[in-house]
């Protein structure tokens, strides 16, 4: 017996959609087939002003919506190339759409995903489930992070005490203790100031592998004034986003005499300080460290974790059958697997919310 659903996320690095295939009837799910959908580069620039205010926003963000919405039909249509599998086979997609501004704070709190669901229905012929985060602001929560509990479905272990961390442009940690509810949240900036500050200097998307940063030293009053920041000790549940931590964000912090690599040094150390700190103050007692996301092809941050841990197996999250590229949109897949059943998902311990709840909006085919 097979339930084949697809899973669409774009997250805080607007790189691109990373689409998946799975079969939600093993655990852990089994990846069928997967698809790295690069977005063109104006598309890119147009979602990342939407981080500042700008104008004629509303006419902005409704093209937006349905420019993401043909290109998640493309990434489908490739899975299901790719697959040998057709439309009626597939339950549903569960996509999370991209984040344009997240105000978890705000006196209405608010968060903003696009990706026009109605239109992806009707392109792909496929039933969507989207739109996850409002309904948790709604019942009170922060509306993110959500995959800790899908972590907490696949990845927790009745023995071991664990942590998860996902190192995407936001980095963002579960707790999976035996015995005690999940708890998650946003720790801080992952990878994108270290992408922005490379994009800056080197015209690249990325400091690939962390080799420009291995050439650099961590400047330590630099690092201080970062974590300075009163988000890294406000308690948790918190959730944060490129709308905060952002290029302006870190200029404001900087020297002129700072030489560009060795800001790059201290962005990593900003990343793994960040992640530490939070793990020693929330997760003490794990025992391993599984990482997914793409921070997990980064070995100079890796290295770093496994320093400030001594005493913890750092590891990807391969190790133990999820693949760290595919986490995230296989977890909205599961969510949408969730909502379609009817299932109410418990974040209270993660988010905030008031309780459990339905996440997501139903768009049939």
């Amino acid at each position: 017996m097979t339930e084949y659903m697809i899973g669409l996320m774009s997250g805080t690095s607007v790189d691109g959609l990373d689409a998946v295939l799975v079969d939600m009837a093993t655990t852990p799910p089994r990846r069928v087939a997967q698809h790295r959908h690069a977005l063109p580069e104006t598309l890119r620039a147009q979602l990342l002003a939407f981080n500042q205010p700008g104008a004629d926003e509303l006419h902005r963000m409704a093209l937006l919506d349905n420019q993401l919405a043909r290109h998640s039909a493309q990434a489908v249509a490739v899975l299901l190339q790719t697959s040998g599998l057709t439309a009626p086979m597939i339950r549903a997609i569960g996509c999370h759409g991209q984040t344009l501004r997240h105000a978890p704070q705000a006196e209405e709190p608010y968060t903003v995903q696009i990706t026009n669901p109605s239109l992806l229905a009707e392109l792909t012929g496929i039933t969507v489930v989207a739109d996850f985060r409002r309904r948790d602001i709604a019942a009170g929560g922060q509306g993110a992070p959500l995959a800790p509990v899908f972590h907490a479905a696949f990845l927790s272990d009745a023995t071991v005490p664990r942590a998860v961390v996902n190192i995407g442009g936001i980095a963002n940690l579960s707790r999976l203790i035996p015995g005690q509810a999940v708890l998650g949240f946003d720790t801080g900036p992952g990878n994108g100031l270290l992408d922005a500050w490379a994009e800056q200097h080197l015209e690249t998307p990325m400091d690939r592998y962390g080799i420009w940063a291995s050439g650099g030293r961590c400047i330590p009053e630099l690092l201080h004034a970062l974590l300075s920041d009163d988000y890294f000790t406000r308690p948790a549940p918190k959730s944060t986003g490129r709308d905060y931590f952002n290029p302006a964000w870190l200029t404001r912090h900087l020297q002129p005499s700072m030489a560009a690599q060795d800001v790059q040094a201290t962005l990593v150390m900003l990343t793994v300080t960040s992640i530490a700190q939070a793990l020693q103050a929330y997760a003490a007692a794990s025992q391993e460290l599984l990482v997914c996301g793409g921070g997990v092809h980064n070995p100079v941050l890796m290295a770093a974790l496994q320093s400030q841990l001594p005493t913890l197996t750092v590891a990807s999250t391969a190790r133990q059958g999820i693949d760290p590229d595919y986490m995230e949109a296989m977890g909205f897949a599961w969510l949408a697997q969730q909502a379609l059943n009817g299932t109410t998902i418990p974040l209270s311990s993660v988010t905030g919310a008031d309780g459990p709840r339905i996440l997501g909006g139903i768009y049939p085919a």
